[in-house]
């Protein structure tokens, strides 16, 4: 509670617009201020400890407190603190992190990409990215001709961003909610979640059937020569960790090849190691046109990001930019030469630890304990993949009755953890988590014994109002 208005949380109050925030409610509250990190844990300003099992901002991958990434800052510091690259300008550090982008950037799988992702585009955040490469899909599709090609597929329960135009390829209400969002030129296909959008007896193959049939007849409705390009995050983050089923994107590829329709992947979570290999769309089978990417790049130290696209697209917008005399699009941060320098510094750390074979060592502990909440009488699913997870949350686990969002159970479970030294994050139909990726089994133990105890916070609670258990049947009736 803020009591003391000369105090750092008083003074928070009387200044500061916190995203993703009840904004009255935090002028009484207060904020919780993180003053030290050291490993998985943060600390706030009265002395207390928690774990942080969502990495951050589902970003911290390599902990808090990484010295390396701390000294490779100091020394760009003294040597270069800033500069831009407009106008054909360069520093070291970025060339260095574009090229070490390129040699781990997806290859294909022998069909798909043409000459393969061959250029770096840089920016400072996850919505940059994307909606950059919006940009760059319509610039390449005007550069060779097809000024009508330009609407982008996304999907329901998509996250890639909160700028205009990636606030809109984004598909969650509140991101659209009194913003005057989504804008012109964004279709909406279907969500991958064969819990959640699963028709009653529909197998999961037969869910895919459907899910591919309804996105071919969106692009024949629409006109192919309209569509530019479809937008997907391997695993959907913000939108509840939806863990595709396996043959849903190399089918959806094929009907985006079939209309000559791009395929940007979102790695901006996935990327770097995060479902135990380097991409997403090497555990998913993606082969991309364009890839973004952010949080893990610099295991969000520094702010930074990239658009990879593919030497196809490279070339035609390069003589385009010859024609027109200039590309102009840029940030004025990006290629920062200290974020770049702190961004090659923690791949040389993911490449020398082998992160992803300390990913895959600890991953199925942390997806077993998952699994063991499926059980629980507040819980409908529990799906994950790697180091990424959630529990879906739901007032009757046969008929999947989700709870009423203003109950704020989910709020609830996330505050009942943190009472217990560990950070979470919930929506109001799903909890996640997403720690570092340094995190240990016993650390993992931890995270997973706060989170069953919240759940059951969050169950009494439900109980106690009558939202769960015989009064959903009695209403249901």
């Amino acid at each position: 509670m803020v009591s003391q208005p000369n105090s750092l949380a008083g003074r928070d109050v009387a200044t500061v617009i916190h995203p993703y925030t009840n904004l009255e409610q935090h002028k009484v509250v207060g904020p919780t201020v993180i003053t030290r990190g050291e490993g998985v844990y943060v600390y706030d300003d009265s002395g207390k400890k928690y774990l942080e099992g969502m990495a951050g901002l589902w970003s911290t991958s390599l902990g808090f407190g990484e010295k390396r990434l701390v000294e490779a800052a100091m020394r760009q510091m003294e040597k270069l603190p800033t500069y831009h690259i407009f106008n054909g300008r360069a520093n070291e550090p970025m060339i260095e992190l574009a090229e070490a982008l390129l040699k781990i950037a997806p290859k294909g799988l022998g069909k798909g990409l043409d000459k393969g992702l061959g250029k770096v585009l840089f920016a400072n955040s996850g919505s940059e990215a994307n909606d950059q490469a919006a940009k760059i899909v319509w610039f390449y599709n005007n550069a060779i001709g097809r000024p009508r090609k330009k609407k982008i597929i996304s999907r329901v329960r998509a996250y890639h961003g909160i700028t205009v135009f990636s606030g809109s390829m984004t598909g969650l209400a509140p991101n659209h909610n009194d913003f005057d969002l989504p804008v012109g030129g964004v279709l909406r296909t279907d969500c991958p979640s064969h819990y959640l959008f699963g028709l009653p007896g529909e197998s999961e193959r037969a869910f895919v059937d459907r899910l591919v049939g309804n996105l071919e007849q969106m692009i024949i409705r629409e006109g192919p020569d309209t569509i530019a390009a479809f937008i997907a995050e391997p695993v959907n983050g913000a939108g509840g960790v939806i863990v595709p089923p396996r043959d849903y994107f190399p089918r959806v590829q094929e009907v985006l090849r079939r209309y000559d329709i791009l395929f940007i992947a979102d790695e901006v979570i996935c990327g770097f190691g995060r479902t135990g290999n380097m991409f997403g769309c090497e555990t998913f089978g993606i082969e991309p046109d364009i890839m973004t990417v952010a949080k893990a790049l610099s295991s969000a130290y520094l702010p930074i990001s990239a658009t990879i696209i593919s030497e196809k697209i490279a070339e035609a917008i390069t003589a385009h930019s010859g024609k027109l005399g200039n590309f102009a699009h840029g940030f004025t941060y990006a290629g920062h030469p200290v974020s770049a320098a702190v961004a090659v510094e923690t791949l040389k750390i993911y490449a020398e630890r082998d992160i992803l074979a300390e990913v895959r060592k600890v991953a199925p502990y942390l997806q077993e304990k998952l699994q063991a909440l499926a059980d629980h009488p507040l819980v409908g699913e529990a799906r994950g993949v790697g180091l990424i997870g959630a529990v879906h949350i739901v007032a009757d686990k046969a008929s999947r009755t989700p709870l009423p969002p203003a109950a704020g159970i989910g709020p609830l479970i996330q505050q009942s953890a943190m009472d217990r030294g560990v950070l979470l994050r919930a929506a109001p139909d799903a909890v996640y988590v997403c720690p570092p990726l340094i995190i240990t089994k016993a650390e993992i133990d931890e995270l997973m014994d706060a989170l069953s105890a919240a759940l059951d916070d969050g169950y009494a609670e439900a109980m106690r109002r009558g939202l769960v258990g015989g009064a959903v049947k009695q209403a249901a009736v």
